[in-house]
């Protein structure tokens, strides 16, 4: 019952969010979530606790901003995942930039397999609704909502966007592997915590990251191109579009892909989802300590 009555509430608060122009509707659900959600849901305290975690210096004025601009940032990516036309069309002219894009654009011409990897930061789905508008094959892995209500129309409105699908489940990711070996590019969020992954360093912590997705573009000669879609406050997003990571072993292109993602998060601070749960491990001189004996 708590899931059916949590559910209904999100379809009306953005059915009424429809009724209004798509920069409009971005900011009311902005203020919806940093001043009616982020206080019950205790977004702020996850944010001032990461903060704390990682940042220990950062002055207090400053931390007291992130409160509240990461959970602006939180219901801004909402409603755009749930006006994907609207989305669609922001996107559609940005340009690609960065480093990567020649890299990109080979593996396409080519039809080799390509592991786009994003974080939590800006809006990620704004990257694959512009490759697919570009005529790019592009499929994305999710993570189904526990909710099973709000997870029917997740899945429907994200689809909206483009497919193939591919859910976190077995079947989900052999379908995944199937269309990465035929050349296809699969969208993969990095930045959560796993416990059967490895602590692999990310802002100064050890937090659990899974290496699959190095190990996959080692077995089957997949291109590792991190990317970003970076918020402006123009209301458009910058495309951004890494060096590729250079296949070495699991852990190192893991470690790259945290380094790179450290970078974007450095340098747009509120625009990453720091209500995460992503440090669960060691200190990092607990981390050493053990690594040593074990030695």
């Amino acid at each position: 019952m708590g899931d059916w009555l949590s559910d209904r509430i999100i379809r009306a608060v953005l059915g009424v969010l429809r009724l209004v122009p798509f920069d409009l509707r971005r900011d009311l659900g902005a203020r919806f979530v940093a001043s009616v959600i982020a206080p019950v849901a205790g977004f702020r305290t996850r944010v001032r606790d990461n903060l704390a975690l990682v940042m220990p210096d950062l002055p207090e004025a400053e931390v007291r901003r992130m409160t509240r601009a990461v959970p602006a940032n939180m219901g801004r990516a909402l409603v755009e995942l749930y006006s994907p036309e609207d989305l669609k069309a922001r996107v559609r002219d940005e340009p690609f930039v960065g480093p990567g894009v020649p890299a990109l654009e080979e593996a396409n011409r080519t039809g080799r397999g390509v592991l786009l990897v994003t974080g939590h930061i800006g809006n990620y789905d704004s990257l694959r609704a512009a490759l697919i508008a570009r005529g790019y094959r592009v499929g994305g892995l999710y993570k189904p909502m526990r909710n099973r209500f709000f997870n029917e129309h997740y899945v429907a409105t994200i689809s909206r966007i483009g497919q193939p699908l591919f859910s976190r489940t077995r079947q989900g990711m052999a379908a995944m592997v199937r269309f990465l070996r035929e050349g296809g590019m699969v969208g993969v969020v990095l930045d959560q915590h796993t416990g059967l992954g490895e602590p692999v360093m990310f802002m100064g912590r050890p937090a659990m990251t899974g290496l699959a997705v190095a190990e996959m573009a080692l077995r089957y000669d997949a291109l590792v191109l991190p990317c970003y879609g970076i918020r402006r406050a123009d209301g458009g997003f910058t495309l951004w579009f890494e060096t590729p990571v250079e296949p070495t072993d699991a852990l190192t292109m893991t470690q790259a892909l945290n380094d790179d993602l450290e970078r974007q998060v450095r340098a747009h601070m509120d625009q990453w989802l720091w209500t995460h749960r992503r440090w669960k491990g060691p200190l990092p001189d607990e981390m050493d300590d053990g690594s040593e004996e074990e030695a």
